[in-house]
């Protein structure tokens, strides 16, 4: 067994370990709007569930330069961003929003992206995800160098294809995850395991 102490590694190296071991992780695809009204999009695997009640997922972005990226600034100033989940269609979409753009350039429209409305949030999300959350920012933690957001889902739009008796299909959903370097993964054999009583 290899022991390794991450004070004594670089960032990068930790990083490496991390993503490299935690795996698959799911990834966000989150749309915010800035206070110029440009709707921006980009994609994170720092991504999972909070709370089930009420519904809560978290996200932890990295800030770039010492200073917090565009997703975490919007939602820390309007309060509010749709999730959706990256699927095999739209993964390669989404990948093209993780260019480096200036503030007041949409990634959106840079991926051919269709803006859609949202019920409950002002901030739009897009056509191509078979599902989309709307999110109201519940808490944000400022953690060393990165955000640490958490929202509250407060609509679920869900593709009618996916949807099966109150439950997610989920071949039909055909989640990605990400994986290290330029590496991605598909749901892959799925098997069951009864838990115990």
């Amino acid at each position: 067994m290899i022991t390794i102490d991450p004070k004594h590694r670089t960032e990068r190296d930790n990083y490496k370990l991390l993503v490299g071991t935690i795996i698959p992780r799911p990834i966000a695809f989150v749309t915010t709007l800035s206070e110029g009204g440009v709707l921006n999009g980009a994609p994170f695997s720092y991504f999972n569930i909070v709370s089930s009640n009420p519904p809560m997922i978290s996200i932890s972005i990295q800030h770039a330069g010492g200073q917090s990226k565009d997703t975490a600034r919007n939602i820390k100033q309007m309060k509010e961003f749709v999730v959706h989940i990256v699927d095999e269609q739209n993964v390669g979409q989404v990948n093209m929003t993780a260019a480096p753009l200036p503030p007041d350039q949409s990634e959106i429209t840079l991926a051919g992206m269709t803006p859609v409305d949202s019920l409950r949030i002002k901030v739009p999300g897009v056509q191509e995800a078979k599902v989309r959350m709307e999110c109201v920012l519940e808490q944000c933690l400022e953690l060393p160098n990165t955000d640490l957001l958490i929202g509250r889902i407060v609509q679920f739009h869900l593709d009618e294809a996916i949807y099966e008796q109150g439950r997610i299909n989920p071949v039909a959903l055909g989640a990605v995850s990400r994986l290290a370097g330029n590496n991605y993964a598909g749901i892959g054999e799925i098997f069951e395991i009864e838990r115990p009583v």
